[in-house]
């Protein structure tokens, strides 16, 4: 329907061109909203208001020529005019029903696949190896599987890319640590939890101790030249700490695995011929013995150019030389359409530099979108980064064993007819699902507050607000004893509560439109709990199963189907699962 009122503006807009009313050279961009108020319509444009000054008109009698413009519909019941200029549509009812019915016949909800489907390389959840992964990967891991999942709905190909951080100093500072200790007789296999320790100890001496910090980048120039022993050690670090985060995926319910799995050493044999491009490409200069690239476009403080550092004195490489590889192998080898970075926002500049030099270097030209969809922190109640009891990073396992934990005492405390494998199977899912909806239902580009008693909440913005919507709406087919596809008949929109719960279902396609565009898994989240509260409203108002006749009954048993069916599509999106009971 919006894009159909899109569509009709725009015929007004050259209709009124080519009456000379408005100027020929003027390109709006026609803009609908959906008001708040159910008495301003069903959308509303300030289209008129943009265009007033450029046309130099009055708003009022602008936005009467357009409405006079708009060509003969069967899509608007009204239009009228508010305030200063805004023009308010309401749909015809007709038209509603006919896109009901089209997101009932249809698998997606009424999502319609790309008209020109694209090729999508997302890069997202980026843990470093060699020590667990912590909450710090939990914003990075699920904003991108969502936005993967809502692309993939879209009917884009759609690439993930795991950037894991398998190669630097650390891993020199690591295979250092290895040497000593198989020196003193210590076995090489080693358990994930003994290589946290490992790290830490590691990291003591290299912070500590003379001459061992020299010693460990010395192994990483080795390990980087393809040194046969170091790779060696270096390989149990990696498939180790890959064991273990997909243990964490499968919990989380994201669908990384290892085929996805392109780390940082994938790269390794091209980082060279970066610098030779670069180099050749006349973009590399060499500054107290690195080599570097100086943009005009970034300037410090001082006005001083920001050098992007592609080899150090040394020889070995940094993160912007294999950033710049991947835009290469993005670009150039899976043949990227748009190239998604789910990435910290506190890494804004360095993508930044590293866009800006891949289009100036060749690697991705104007029609490569190269994205960097940045998100906030995790805090505590403090307004700091969010810490473990003992003041040290929280693993994020353990985040996870609490919030599955902390829903079995929530669900006990409700009393339940459950038996004990489904209370456990609801903590999983409860929990898992607090966690990260808790998560998604910020917008990613701010911080927030990490809160238990908030996100595990029957009430509000929650994902057990959610679950138990979906659980609501399922028992009243097991009260009907029907399966949700089972319901035949027409839709009636009998009352204001249907007719407004079918304008929030019909809402969905236009929102999974915004989350793959702008990679905001916010927006569903917020559509989702106005559904939920859409539907609470209409089962108050409105009998379904004791409807006054059969055809209003089987109208209100689709709509509550219906509305079952997006909540489950919008959840699975988010990699969350529904439950038939709780």
């Amino acid at each position: 329907m919006k894009q159909q009122i899109e569509a009709l503006l725009q015929a007004a807009i050259a209709e009124l061109k080519a009456a000379a009313a408005i100027p020929a050279d003027l390109q709006p961009r026609i803009q609908l909203d959906r008001p708040r108020d159910k008495s301003h319509g069903d959308f509303a444009t300030n289209l008129a208001l943009m265009l007033a000054k450029p046309a130099k008109q009055n708003p009022r009698a602008l936005a009467e020529a357009i409405i006079a413009a708009i060509p003969e519909n069967n899509v608007l019941a009204k239009t009228d005019i508010a305030g200063p200029g805004f023009i308010n549509f309401t749909v015809n009812q007709g038209q509603l029903i006919a896109q009901l019915n089209a997101a009932w016949a249809d698998e997606r909800c009424g999502v319609p696949l790309a008209d020109q489907p694209q090729t999508v390389v997302i890069d997202y959840s980026s843990p470093n190896l060699a020590k667990e992964m912590h909450v710090g990967h939990l914003r990075s891991t699920i904003i991108g599987d969502a936005v993967a999942r809502t692309l993939s709905l879209q009917g884009h190909k759609v690439i993930p890319q795991n950037h894991v951080g398998d190669w630097g100093t650390q891993f020199g500072m690591l295979l250092a640590h290895m040497e000593d200790t198989l020196q003193e007789g210590n076995s090489e296999a080693l358990e994930l939890a003994d290589l946290e320790t490992f790290y830490k100890a590691a990291k003591k001496r290299f912070d500590d101790e003379e001459g061992f910090a020299d010693r460990a980048r010395a192994l990483v120039v080795k390990l980087q030249s393809g040194d046969v022993y170091c790779k060696q050690l270096w390989q149990q670090f990696i498939d180790t700490s890959l064991a273990h985060c997909q243990e964490v995926y499968d919990r989380l319910g994201v669908q990384l695995n290892r085929s996805h799995v392109m780390a940082e050493s994938a790269y390794n044999d091209d980082l060279a011929n970066v610098v030779t491009d670069l180099t050749e490409k006349g973009l590399l200069v060499e500054n107290q013995g690195a080599k570097c690239v100086f943009l005009d476009e970034f300037k410090g403080k001082e006005n001083e150019p920001l050098p992007i550092i592609v080899q150090k004195k040394d020889g070995g490489y940094l993160y912007a030389t294999s950033d710049l590889a991947a835009v290469r192998y993005r670009v150039g080898t899976l043949q990227a359409d748009r190239a998604i970075y789910v990435v910290d926002a506190r890494q804004s500049l360095h993508f930044q530099q590293i866009f800006t030099l891949s289009r100036k270097a060749g690697y991705a030209d104007a029609s490569t979108s190269l994205e960097h969809l940045g998100f906030g922190m995790v805090l505590g109640k403090d307004g700091r980064p969010y810490k473990s009891r003992d003041g040290g990073v929280t693993k994020l396992a353990d985040l996870l064993d609490e919030a599955e934990r902390r829903a079995a005492e929530l669900i006990a405390s409700k009393g339940t007819d459950l038996s004990a494998a489904e209370q456990a199977n609801v903590a999983r899912v409860v929990g898992i699902a607090a966690v990260k909806y808790a998560d998604l239902s910020k917008n990613r580009t701010s911080d927030y507050v990490f809160d238990w008693d908030t996100m595990l909440s029957f009430e509000g913005n929650t994902a057990p607000y959610l679950l138990y919507a979906y659980t609501r709406v399922y028992s009243i087919f097991q009260k009907a004893g029907l399966q949700l596809h089972e319901v035949t008949g027409d839709f009636v929109l009998a009352t204001e509560q249907d007719e407004t719960l079918a304008n929030k279902l019909a809402q969905f396609p236009e929102i999974i439109a915004s989350v793959g565009n702008k990679g905001m898994p916010h927006f569903l989240c917020g559509y989702m709990f106005e559904l939920a509260g859409a539907f609470s409203s209409f089962y108050e108002a409105c009998p379904i199963l004791n409807a006054d006749d059969a055809a209003l009954q089987q109208s209100r048993l689709k709509l509550a189907a219906l509305t079952a069916r997006i909540l489950q599509q919008g959840l699975a999106l988010l990699g969350i699962k529904t439950l038939e009971k709780m």
